[in-house]
């Protein structure tokens, strides 16, 4: 199903799982393709607030997508979540991106969009089924995660990152946050930032600082807990 190249193959909550250097989660047993925080049309957003960006975030991240897809071929694809950065950013796409999505999600056996905070009902236009949350085996996918022990959770909504120092510099990047029972995953869209692992909201998920799989240009790197420090280190 997939190219394990430039991927981190582990176990979640007893699953076959692969995170993917450009941030998808892959569970090759259920064929499925996860990815979370998407957020189009975030440049446009801001641009109508008056802070101007180039507005190609939303082509970007579908080009990225779109390679993710075909380098793992999934049945399903998964997105957990602010898919869209608000109700009407679908009215805001270019008619090229419009129809780019519509491609990819036809594409595919099955596309699930799950309701995000920014996009409580997604757009109906491009397909798909909608749902708050999605039992697979043994995994509960939803975009906010829980608080306290949730084995078996797949989450998104925090945008993880982490700053890892060593060798007498420091690297901060996008990451999946895991214990190996439950995982909070990397925002995947263009615009998107990050929050620290170190952060008092990742500590309410996992009890403590998480380890993670940081974001590498060709790689996916394991690191620590005790590895990761906060920003202001």
């Amino acid at each position: 199903m997939t190219d394990t190249l430039a991927d981190h193959a582990f176990t979640l909550a007893g699953e076959a799982a692969i995170a993917d250097a450009d941030g998808v989660l892959v569970l090759p047993d259920h064929g499925v393709l996860v990815v979370s925080d998407l957020h189009f049309e975030k440049g446009s957003s801001y641009g109508m607030g008056g802070q101007m960006l180039p507005p190609y975030d939303t082509r970007t991240t579908l080009r990225r997508l779109a390679a993710a897809i075909a380098r793992h071929r999934p049945r399903t694809v998964i997105a957990l979540g602010d898919s869209f950065h608000d109700r009407l950013a679908d009215r805001r796409m270019d008619g090229a991106d419009v129809e780019r999505l519509a491609d990819l999600v036809d594409g595919v056996g099955r596309w699930v969009w799950i309701e995000g905070n920014h996009d409580p009902a997604p757009p109906p236009q491009f397909g798909g089924e909608v749902r708050h949350t999605l039992e697979l085996g043994g995994l509960v996918l939803r975009h906010e995660p829980t608080e306290g022990a949730a084995p078996g959770e797949i989450a998104g909504h925090l945008h993880p990152c982490a700053k890892v120092r060593g060798k007498g510099r420091a690297v901060r990047a996008r990451c999946f946050a895991t214990d190996g029972e439950r995982l909070i995953m990397p925002a995947f869209g263009a615009f998107t930032g990050g929050l620290n692992v170190c952060d008092p909201a990742f500590e309410r998920c996992f009890g403590a600082v998480p380890g993670v799989l940081v974001m590498g240009r060709a790689r996916v790197y394991p690191v620590a807990a005790k590895s990761c420090v906060p920003d202001r280190s």
